[in-house]
């Protein structure tokens, strides 16, 4: 069966423009500095690749990137930026794709783990990137910490965001390890509602698939910045490596 494509063409068209603050070169640069350091003189694989906000200043640095993306609508957005020429892109789930040739950095970011909404495909996901990756390379995952401490007793949705041009909040269940992101614009004089899937999972649950797909955990930290993880933690960027 077929997987359902959120990111259309309608949400393709503001994607970028709905998170500048992704943008920010402080936001930005310690994610390229960081992925660039870990693949050296390798090639990357940026699975999700989207509309290349990360893959074309890592590009750029000289490492050669390759993308897997479920979204045609998102990679015509990638396309239309002059530096994201060369970038090669793959259409298809990054839970089981395949590419030609292996990497030295196989690399997700920006929770895009989570879209992946089943422990099975989760699971997969590791396999499928064991087999891309070289003696000695390593899976760089950026995601936040499930904030289920956030949650009073009984309670199963969070708002994230309160504006006059955006409402948002996640629901969950814990039973499932489900969550569900809303999203309200403003479009006028009336809202438009975005919602979709996803599946949160815990830093030590990673670990577990990665060592099923082969690879354990070299290093985890708080941020791209390699501040310290810690309890407080509100995400987390961890390195798994292929022995």
């Amino acid at each position: 069966m077929a997987k359902k494509i959120y990111f259309d063409e309608k949400i393709a068209a503001s994607y970028d423009a709905g998170s500048p603050e992704m943008f920010d070169p402080a936001v930005l640069e310690p994610t390229v500095d960081f992925l660039a350091e870990r693949a050296g003189d390798g090639a990357a694989l940026e699975l999700g690749i989207g509309t290349g906000r990360v893959a074309v200043p890592l590009h750029q640095r000289g490492v050669p990137v390759h993308g897997i993306e479920l979204s045609p609508a998102m990679v015509a957005k990638l396309r239309e930026k002059q530096e994201a020429d060369t970038i090669g892109v793959t259409i298809g789930d990054f839970a089981e794709t395949r590419v030609d040739g292996s990497f030295r950095l196989v690399y997700l970011v920006f929770n895009t783990i989570n879209n992946l909404t089943t422990q099975g495909e989760q699971v997969a996901c590791f396999e499928n990137v064991a087999r891309h990756l070289e003696p000695g390379g390593c899976f760089v995952i950026e995601v936040g910490v499930p904030e289920l401490q956030r949650l009073p007793p009984g309670e199963t949705a969070r708002p994230f965001s309160v504006t006059e041009d955006h409402l948002g909040f996640d629901t969950f269940d814990v039973a499932t390890q489900g969550l569900a992101s809303h999203h309200f614009f403003r479009v006028g004089d009336h809202y438009e509602r975005f919602s979709q899937p996803f599946r949160y999972v815990w830093p030590a649950e990673l670990d577990l698939m990665a060592r099923i797909a082969g690879m354990r955990l070299r290093e985890r930290w708080a941020d791209w910045d390699r501040s310290p993880f810690t309890n407080d933690s509100r995400k987390h960027v961890s390195v798994w490596e292929k022995p």
